[in-house]
């Protein structure tokens, strides 16, 4: 496996499609571990449905890589996601402002990779029902 760079993967990143999640063991590890604030799971596998599985309920998912800060072999990546939900107002672009800690492998891989962004603000907060509960919430607690 050759090695990996910093701008491979974010490269990589910027331009995941359904058919680039099909090619992510070039960029994480077979045992790779992933956290966001849906998801924890380990493996290569299970990591790639969580990708894949973004093409369902959203339209044209992209990230977009604001800063990188690389120290030994972790890399912090802030990100900004933006989507569109295909059964909730299809027509209106979404943005989630993000943050990916990694830690590499000694062939440049992805072995550990935990996204921090804040689902109840930039998500819930912005949903029918849910966000009016949640302002609600935040207005009372303020």
């Amino acid at each position: 496996m050759p090695m990996k760079t910093v701008d491979e993967l974010v490269a990589y990143f910027e331009s995941l499609t359904p058919e680039a999640v099909a090619k992510m063991s070039e960029f994480y590890t077979e045992d790779a571990y992933f956290r966001d604030p849906f998801n924890e799971v380990t493996g290569l596998a299970k990591i790639q449905r969580i990708f894949a599985d973004m093409w369902g309920p959203l339209i044209e998912p992209r990230f977009v890589i604001k800063e990188r800060v690389v120290q030994g072999d972790s890399v912090v990546l802030t990100w900004d996601f933006t989507f569109r939900i295909r059964k909730l107002k299809p027509e209106e672009t979404r943005l989630i402002h993000g943050l990916s800690l990694l830690k590499l492998a000694p062939d440049g891989r992805v072995r550990w990779h935990r996204d921090y962004w804040d689902a109840a603000g930039e998500l819930y907060e912005k949903l029918p029902v849910i966000g009016a509960v949640i302002r609600w919430l935040k207005h009372r607690m303020g």
